[in-house]
């Protein structure tokens, strides 16, 4: 299981660490964890006109947790709470069939195909855009 789960191109996302650290000043940020497995996730972001323009996360979390939020750091400048939805959506279903063509910036998703046969892993997968979507919804 974890050979098939750990792959190369996750352990490069993870490793990645796009928007690890913490914002200055931040216009939001929380804190959601994983009961299941204890992963932790962090996000802070900085905002204007409903759009993220800055995200910085902290995890104590799985690898696919920390890849996870690698790439929706790599990706967060410019999305609405609406279109955090949608590509959580998108990786919901994405962990329950195939999906077939991904969405524009987020064709890295496909390196998470490995997980669809491990349900218990779900959920580290969503954590960092569930958690992103709950400090979107306070703000």
């Amino acid at each position: 299981m974890i050979e098939e789960l750990y792959q190369k191109n996750l352990m490069r996302l993870a490793a990645a660490a796009h928007g690890a650290g913490t914002l200055d000043d931040p216009d939001a940020g929380g804190t959601l964890d994983n009961p299941t497995c204890g992963d932790r996730i962090t996000i802070q972001i900085k905002m204007e006109d409903g759009r993220i323009t800055e995200l910085a996360q902290e995890n104590r979390a799985c690898l696919l947790c920390q890849a996870s939020a690698s790439l929706l750091a790599e990706n967060a400048v410019g999305l609405t709470l609406e279109d955090v939805q949608k590509i959580r959506d998108y990786i919901k279903e994405l962990l329950k069939n195939e999906n077939g063509e991904f969405p524009e910036h987020w064709e890295k998703l496909e390196h998470f195909e490995a997980v669809r046969d491990h349900k218990s892993r779900h959920l580290c997968v969503l954590l960092p855009f569930n958690a992103l979507e709950t400090i979107m919804k306070e703000k």
